[in-house]
Order: C-alpha cells, then sequence, then structure tokens
C-alpha cells in the first residue's frame, strides 16, 4: 500500500511537472493600443460602415509562433489559444470620410445586437494553422483560424484568413477579414423607416480587423533610496 502511495504520489508530481513546463513555455501576449474594428455593409439606400478602435483580450502562444521578424517556422497547426472581444457600445457608424455619421443609425445597431444582454462581441480561438510563411522580414505570415464568435447571444465557429505581422519585441498586428451573415446569428437586418420610405439593410457584413498585441508592460522599478 505505502508503495502504491509513493508512486502515485510520484506520478502526480511528474504530472504537475509536464503541465507547469507546457506553461512556461507558452508565451502571453495581451491587446494593444492602435487595434481597429470595421464591418461594412449594404442597404438599398447607400453601403454603411461601423469602426471600433479598441479590440480587447489576450492570446498566449507556443515556442512554434513567429514572434519575431523573419523567424523560421514551418507550415501546419500553431500552438496559439486566445480570446478577444469588442464592446458593441464602441462601435460607431461613420461617413466613407471617415466622420461620425448617425447617431439614430448607432442606437439602431445596438437594439439589433442585443446590447443590454450581450455588451460584447467575443471570439475565441481554437485553433491556428500557418499557410505559408513570410517571404521577408517585412511580410507577414499566412495563417488560417477556427474559433467560436459570439454575437447577440449566439454563438458560431467561423473559419477565416489570418495574417500575423511581427513587429519586434514580441509586438504582433494580427489582421483578417471575413464575412458573416446576420441571420445566422438571429440578427433579423436592421429595415428603419423613413420619410421617404424604408431602408432594408443586406444580410452579409464584412467584418476586418487589425489586432495590435504585445508583452505586457512591466512597471518601472523604483528607485533605490
Amino acid at each position: 500500500m505505502k508503495i502504491r502511495k509513493f508512486v502515485a504520489c510520484n506520478l502526480l508530481i511528474l504530472l504537475a511537472a509536464g503541465v507547469s513546463a507546457q506553461a512556461a513555455e507558452m508565451t502571453k501576449l495581451n491587446a494593444r493600443a492602435g487595434s481597429k474594428m470595421r464591418m461594412e455593409g449594404t442597404s438599398n439606400i447607400h453601403d454603411w460602415q461601423v469602426e471600433a478602435t479598441l479590440i480587447g483580450g489576450f492570446i498566449e502562444v507556443g515556442p512554434n509562433f513567429p514572434l519575431e521578424p523573419g523567424q523560421s517556422v514551418s507550415p501546419g497547426k500553431i500552438e496559439a489559444r486566445g480570446d478577444t472581444f469588442i464592446m458593441i457600445r464602441s462601435l460607431k457608424s461613420l461617413e466613407k470620410d471617415g466622420k461620425p455619421y448617425s447617431d439614430k443609425m448607432d442606437e439602431v445597431m445596438y437594439g439589433k445586437l442585443k446590447v443590454e444582454d450581450s455588451p460584447r462581441i467575443t471570439y475565441h480561438l481554437d485553433e491556428l494553422t500557418l499557410k505559408e510563411a513570410a517571404k521577408s522580414k517585412d511580410a507577414p505570415y499566412v495563417c488560417e483560424a477556427k474559433g467560436q464568435l459570439a454575437v447577440a447571444g449566439v454563438t458560431n465557429q467561423i473559419t477565416m484568413p489570418v495574417n500575423v505581422l511581427p513587429l519586434g519585441d514580441k509586438k504582433l498586428k494580427i489582421s483578417g477579414t471575413t464575412t458573416v451573415k446576420m441571420t445566422d446569428f438571429k440578427i433579423e437586418p436592421p429595415a428603419p423607416k423613413i420619410a421617404l420610405g424604408m431602408i432594408k439593410t443586406g444580410d452579409e457584413v464584412k467584418l476586418i480587423f487589425d489586432w495590435m498585441v504585445g508583452p505586457r508592460t512591466q512597471p518601472a522599478a523604483s528607485a533605490s533610496k
């Protein structure tokens, strides 16, 4: 009985050590300033666009993830996991020239996205695969991301192309574009009435994002007396 307990205890210690070693190999990168999320859609009146300039969250990456410009990485699955989010009320409608468009449109959008019940749009990264290594130190690594996108209380799995551009010092610019349908998230495309009739919004929405991440900034050490 003592031998069994001894063996079991040692197995637990080895297992814990293995988990700790694996965790130690992961590098955590947090969201940084400079990010942008853009949604583009259509209507029978004109095309529309909304933007948010803050994408929160983090990503944890393994040793086979390209953290530095020109890093040699073989195509295939890359060890990475992460969670990102956008606060719905940070999305604002814009003119094509970037000027604010309409507070009324914003309120219609917030209502359709069920902001009171689901104040965030979230994305959980399940799998990342490197499709093409960077062709130069200034070029991105071309990847395919699979994950769970949650909008208005509905979660769907999506697959999308993603570019990873190392900027140096473990800072990254992660960019992607994909198209989703509002109805896939049980959102009825807005059709607000106006003086001259009704605006009918298209079902498809293009999502475009640039997500900036990097190591958490360490506070400066206090000067010794």
